[in-house]
């Protein structure tokens, strides 16, 4: 059986591990893995393996392609996680650099990679078995036939623990970073899979989202970027401005007019393409134009908070994705905050 891959469910952040008697069905906590989303479609013939994107990733993982059918009892589709492991025996921890150098466009260098920095898949969602279509039915059931499918799994496939003690998932939070992991996600026993919905919880150490890079500013310097542009699609699908990130080395600098150089917007005599950012009362005169990119590149930066559409300072780069798609970047990923009444602050 040919199965179809859906977009991956989706989690909404929260600023600390909900409370699973607050739930009608109970809830399950699982670790958060930091890699790269993958259903995993194996008809018994063929093995596919769908992102989060519109990027299909199964040329960039080789080695699990081959691996992984012999593990598999039957045709399934599975929803996890693509991680990579670096480090000694006994101090291994998750590497999101050697994880994101995966996706490159020579065979010749994916193979290579496969063999120096072999990839796992971490198993957490069965979304169909044999013949049976299980996205209509709730994650406990899911939950309990991926464990008795994957009850003898063996490496590269694994199985991701999990609890339903809110405790242990705190413990949880504090402990696995240092083995790379960033966070927890709870998961509501009666839920049914909703593709591309923003249904499950995330507690991460920091608060983070996906953005796509707009433009960049030249440095006050005359030579290199000084700030790079972000934004975000809002529900009417129009990538809007809100922010920017800067703090860059002066040799980081320099190479970003390259590594973007690709990606810069020209007009029918090769030049640069500028766009006007916009302007406040503290900009006064100041020049606000930027050096315009295609957008789709996408990074993760770190932010405090939101103040209206916009991140109200300055945000941190944390990596590239190269994984995600730039239209997946939207404010329905962003932590909103409930409202508190400022007169309780001041009393």
């Amino acid at each position: 059986m040919r199965y179809e891959i859906p977009s991956p469910m989706l989690a909404k952040a929260a600023a600390a591990v909900p409370d699973p008697a607050k739930t009608t069905g109970g809830m399950l906590f699982e670790p958060k893995w930091d890699g790269f989303r993958g259903l995993i479609a194996w008809d018994g013939k063929t093995l596919e393996i769908g992102s989060r994107g519109a990027k299909p990733l199964t040329r960039y993982f080789p080695e699990l392609v081959e691996k992984l059918p012999p593990l598999l009892p039957g045709p399934c589709l599975l929803d996890g996680e693509i991680v990579v492991a670096t480090g000694a025996p006994r101090s291994q921890r998750l590497d999101w650099e050697a994880l994101s150098q995966r996706i490159h466009p020579a065979a010749s260098r994916v193979a290579l990679l496969a063999e120096q920095t072999p990839a796992m898949f971490i198993a957490f969602d069965l979304l169909a078995e044999g013949d049976d279509l299980l996205q209509s039915v709730p994650f406990g059931e899911r939950r309990a036939r991926l464990e008795r499918m994957l009850a003898d799994a063996q490496h590269p496939l694994h199985l991701t623990r999990t609890t339903e003690d809110r405790d242990v998932a705190v413990q949880w939070l504090a402990e696995f970073e240092g083995a790379g992991l960033d966070g927890v996600v709870a998961k509501p026993l009666d839920q049914l899979y909703a593709p591309g919905k923003r249904t499950l919880i995330k507690v991460k150490h920091a608060r983070t989202a996906d953005v796509v890079a707009l433009g960049y500013r030249i440095h006050k310097s005359g030579s290199g970027v000084g700030s790079l542009l972000v934004g975000l699609y809002n529900d009417d699908g129009v990538l809007r401005q809100v922010g920017g990130v800067a703090a860059w080395s002066n040799t980081r600098r320099q190479e970003l007019i390259d590594e973007l150089a690709p990606l810069v917007e020209r007009d029918d005599e090769g030049a640069a393409v500028k766009g006007e950012g916009e302007r406040s009362r503290f900009t006064g005169a100041k020049d606000v134009s930027f050096v315009r990119l295609r957008p789709e590149r996408v990074l993760e930066v770190r932010y405090d908070q939101l103040e209206g559409a916009r991140f109200r300072h300055t945000v941190q780069f944390e990596r590239w994705r190269p994984d995600r798609d730039a239209r997946s970047c939207t404010y329905d990923q962003l932590e909103t905050v409930e409202g508190y009444d400022l007169a309780e602050v001041l009393t």
